[in-house]
C-alpha cells in the first residue's frame, strides 16, 4: 500500500466549486431583492416546523414560477444563489435534498430556457449531494443523473456548460457510492444508467486528448 499509493490519492476532495480545479466566482444574493426572508442558518435551523414548512414552500413556489421575464429570471436567479450558501451546511442540505424542493431543481434544470439558471440549479443540485449526510430512498437521484447526462451530452461542444454540468453529476454519482458502500439501501434505489457512465468516459478522453494537444 505504502508503494503503490501516496497520501493524497486516499484523501477525497469535493469535485464542485473546487478552485484546484476550476476557479467559481463567489456567490452573492441580494436580501433586498429575494421574495422571501433572507433567513441565516442559525434561524433556518432553530425554527417550528411549521415555520420552516411555510419559508420552504415560498422558496418553492418562486422558484417554480412559470413566469418568463426578466424579473422573473432576476428572481430565481437571486433565490438559487441564496441556496447556495445554505446547503453547504450538512443539516441543511439533509433537509432540502429530501424536501420537495430537490424534484423542483430537476424540473428546473430540464425547463428552465435561462442558461444562467441552469447552470445555477446544477450548482445547488451538486453542492447538496456534496454536503449531504442522509439520502432516502425516494429521492429521485435517479433522474437527476439521467438529466444531467443528457444535458452534458446535448451539449457536448461547449465546455462552459459541460464545466457546469460535469460536477453535479460527479457529486452525485460519488454520493451514490458512497452510501451503497455502507449498505445504507438496495442498488435498485438510484439505478445509475449506462448512459452516465458512457458520457463520463467521453469526457474523460476528451480531457486527456485536449491536455495531450
Amino acid at each position: 500500500k505504502e508503494l503503490i499509493y501516496t497520501e493524497s490519492d486516499l484523501i477525497v476532495t469535493p469535485i464542485i466549486d473546487n478552485p484546484k480545479i476550476i476557479k467559481q466566482v463567489p456567490v452573492r444574493f441580494d436580501p433586498k431583492t429575494l421574495h422571501i426572508p433572507a433567513h441565516s442558518v442559525e434561524k433556518l435551523l432553530s425554527m417550528k416546523d411549521v415555520d420552516w414548512n411555510n419559508f420552504l414552500k415560498r422558496a418553492c413556489s418562486l422558484l417554480d414560477s412559470s413566469e418568463k421575464n426578466t424579473g422573473a429570471a432576476r428572481s430565481k436567479l437571486n433565490l438559487l444563489y441564496y441556496l447556495c450558501t445554505l446547503v453547504v451546511h450538512q443539516e441543511i442540505a439533509n433537509r432540502l435534498i429530501s424536501s420537495q424542493l430537490f424534484p423542483i431543481l430537476i424540473q428546473q434544470l430540464r425547463a428552465a430556457t435561462n442558461w444562467d439558471i441552469r447552470a445555477n440549479v446544477a450548482r445547488v443540485i451538486g453542492l447538496l449531494a456534496l454536503h449531504t449526510s442522509e439520502l432516502g430512498e425516494n429521492v429521485p437521484v435517479s433522474e437527476a443523473i439521467t438529466l444531467l447526462t443528457e444535458l452534458i451530452r446535448e451539449n457536448f461542444r461547449n465546455s462552459k456548460l459541460k464545466q457546469c454540468f460535469l460536477p453535479a453529476l460527479g457529486e452525485l454519482l460519488y454520493l451514490i457510492a458512497s452510501k451503497e458502500e455502507k449498505g445504507e439501501h438496495p442498488r435498485e434505489c438510484w439505478a445509475v444508467p449506462s448512459a452516465a457512465y458512457t458520457v463520463l468516459m467521453r469526457c474523460l478522453r476528451e480531457g486527456v486528448r485536449l491536455f495531450h494537444g
